[in-house]
């Protein structure tokens, strides 16, 4: 498919969908393939990552699937199979056996959409999305005592999801109400309301695209700017989210799809791996909060755009299959760049005072030869990228992740978690609540 994005498109309402998805630890994956014969049928998949060597294991259950079937894989190697019948979904479990595949069918949820939600950060539980004239309604598919269990219903119509701790309890939603669309963030062990967690403005509509628990980074898309556009900011945090312009790519469309795990307090070192998509083809993006620019990169040829993980060494990790590697994992590493830092000259207008920005520099241009091209995949080819008025190429490839020590790091404070992956409303420690995120100017200066 081509696609054709305008200016500072940025993966709008309906992004792409991933064609691997991953568990939060690494451990396995799941995605629909197809058969090699003159029907095309599709059938569930499941990869084995977190070997040394990469596997795939076929797991056809009793029927062809179709393409708008969803899988979710949990951390003990099963995977979860959502399949629509009628007017309802079927929630079902495979696993291989000796020889074939099993499915246990789980039981079934009464619904127009249901939509998986991603992995738990323990990947032991499985939730699900249920858009209702009432508000939609959020479903345990998997792990509850008897099938699928409703556990909440949050007034508007939600999409997204992502989990803000290592435990599973707390899932921000974006939800659109009257007509705006902000993040909300549940409370599944209290089964308390939707609280507010990203409010830039009033009348600007607010996503949450990626969470990192660890840091705390948070990257976000906004039209408060007048315009959607792609920031960051820090959960917890009293400084206003940035709209960086190196993120603006003119004429392609740059979605998010990693955050490095493991920077504990340092959400401006975390790396950030995009999918950029252009009428020239589908490429990779790196950028941290710290940089200056959006650093791009041929993609492995195979790569089943939209998936991949960072390890906490900083090493990126790119499914592919090709005839040749029906399952591979290219490695990739992109040290971070030097960073000059000037001290701003005034406050930030806001809730707090910035205590260091970085100058704004124009967008990478498009590449001239952005299509994925064959290439080793063990390592993945850099792109040229804009730098002043010549051209140069990024560094990449096999080498250590240096540590950042380009510019002070913002502390952001962290949420005291509970031991299991909640479900229930059984009593809890007292969690803090997070913090609404303010905007911030918009001024050039500003803006990094």
């Amino acid at each position: 498919m081509t696609i054709c994005a305008s200016e500072d498109a940025t993966s709008l309402d309906s992004p792409h969908r991933a064609a691997l998805t991953i568990t939060a630890d690494g451990s396995y994956a799941a995605r629909l393939a197809r058969h090699d014969d003159a029907a095309g049928s599709w059938f569930p998949e499941r990869w084995t990552i977190g070997g040394p060597e990469p596997y795939a294991v076929p797991l056809p259950g009793s029927q062809p699937e179709e393409p708008d079937s969803e899988l979710l894989p949990l951390a003990d190697g099963r995977v979860l199979l959502l399949r629509r019948v009628a007017d309802r979904f079927t929630v079902s479990l495979l696993y291989p056996t000796d020889p074939g595949t099993r499915e246990v069918l789980l039981g079934a949820v009464p619904a127009d959409t249901l939509t998986l939600l991603p992995p738990t950060p323990r990947g032991t539980l499985g939730y699900a999305l249920a858009p209702g004239t009432r508000g939609t309604a959020l479903w345990l598919v998997h792990g509850g005592a008897a099938g699928p269990e409703r556990v909440a219903v949050v007034p508007g119509r939600c999409t997204g999801g992502a989990w803000l701790d290592h435990d599973g309890r707390l899932l921000a939603l974006d939800r659109e109400l009257d007509g705006r669309t902000k993040t909300v963030v549940v409370d599944l062990a209290r089964g308390c309301p939707a609280s507010p967690l990203l409010q830039i403005t009033e009348r600007s509509n607010d996503r949450l695209l990626l969470a990192d628990p660890d840091s705390g980074l948070l990257l976000v898309r906004s039209d408060a700017p007048g315009h959607d556009r792609l920031g960051w900011g820090v959960l917890g945090s009293s400084l206003p989210v940035r709209f960086p312009e190196c993120l603006r790519a003119p004429g392609m469309a740059v979605t998010p799809f990693a955050l490095q795990p493991g920077r504990m307090l340092l959400p401006e070192s975390c790396a950030v791996a995009f999918r950029i998509d252009a009428a020239s083809g589908t490429w990779l993006g790196v950028w941290r909060p710290a940089g200056r620019r959006l650093r791009q990169f041929r993609a492995p040829e195979g790569w089943l755009a939209g998936a991949g993980l960072w390890t906490r060494d900083g090493e990126l990790l790119l499914p592919y299959a090709t005839d040749a590697v029906p399952c591979g994992m290219a490695r990739m590493t992109v040290p971070p760049e030097p960073v000059a830092v000037r001290v701003a000259a005034g406050p930030v207008v806001g809730q707090a005072a910035a205590v260091g920005t970085v100058d704004a520099v124009r967008p990478v241009a498009v590449p001239v030869a952005a299509v994925p091209v064959a290439a080793v995949p063990v390592a993945a080819v850099p792109v040229a990228a804009v730098n002043g008025s010549g051209i140069t190429h990024s560094g990449g490839g096999i080498v250590p992740d240096a540590a950042h020590t380009g510019i002070d790091s913002t502390a952001s404070p962290h949420l005291k978690v509970i031991d299991t992956e909640p479900h229930t409303s059984a009593t809890h420690p007292r969690l803090c609540r997070p913090v609404p995120l303010q905007q911030a100017p918009l001024g050039a200066r500003e803006a990094r």
